[in-house]
């Protein structure tokens, strides 16, 4: 019968079982048979002779569709259902990379490197230039650091907010999903040769 202790798991809506299933008479399914329209007391009295719940499909249809099942074990499998749905979804996270105005180039392609592996985990980048003292009434020179960083992941991500100054930061932010989307599509239609890339990532170290 019903199971208090799967009230964890996550379905579309509350069904109605048993006793709650208050008209005079409901279509059956039980497995994959119909065993057509009956009495709804009848059909209650079917599901606790195979010690089972009578569960309410669909309320809306004339009469209501009712499911003899094992509800307890039909939610505890929609619940791990539901986990492993959760876990093979990543969650898309804002990470940022930050950058002095005068930084050096070594600094610089450290960055794009950090930036790149960022965004091919698939994960939003934000890339900001900090100004100290007067750096600020320059903000070209900031913009120029910007624009020269996307051009060196532009391959693996689109220009989500161009920059633009905030207080005494210069920020843009960077986007990998539909270029990352568009590689995965292609990737799916080329035949798997056995030989596998390193991500540029890793070739830019």
């Amino acid at each position: 019968m019903r199971d208090p202790g799967a009230e964890g798991a996550s379905i579309a809506k509350d069904l109605r079982l048993n006793e709650e299933i208050r008209v005079p008479q409901v279509r059956v399914i039980k497995g994959d048979e119909q065993l057509g329209i009956m009495a709804t007391v009848d059909a209650l009295q079917l599901a606790e002779q195979a010690n089972m719940d009578m569960v309410e499909i669909a309320p809306t249809a004339n009469p209501p569709v009712v499911k003899i099942m094992d509800y307890g074990k039909f939610k505890y499998e929609q619940a791990k259902r539901d986990r492993e749905s959760r876990r093979g979804s990543k969650q898309v996270e804002l990470r940022e990379v930050r950058m002095k105005v005068k930084i050096d180039r070594h600094d610089r392609d450290f960055k794009i490197r950090i930036a790149r592996k960022l965004l091919l985990d698939g994960d939003k980048v934000k890339v900001s230039v900090m100004f100290r003292a007067r750096e600020i009434t320059h903000p070209e020179v900031a913009e120029g650091l910007l624009k020269d960083f996307f051009e060196h992941v532009q391959d693996i991500s689109d220009l989500e907010k161009a920059p633009r100054l905030e207080g005494r930061f210069m920020n843009m932010i960077l986007d990998p999903s539909k270029k990352l989307a568009a590689a995965a599509r292609k990737s799916a239609k080329q035949p798997d040769t056995g030989v596998k890339e390193e991500p540029s990532a890793v070739a830019a170290e």
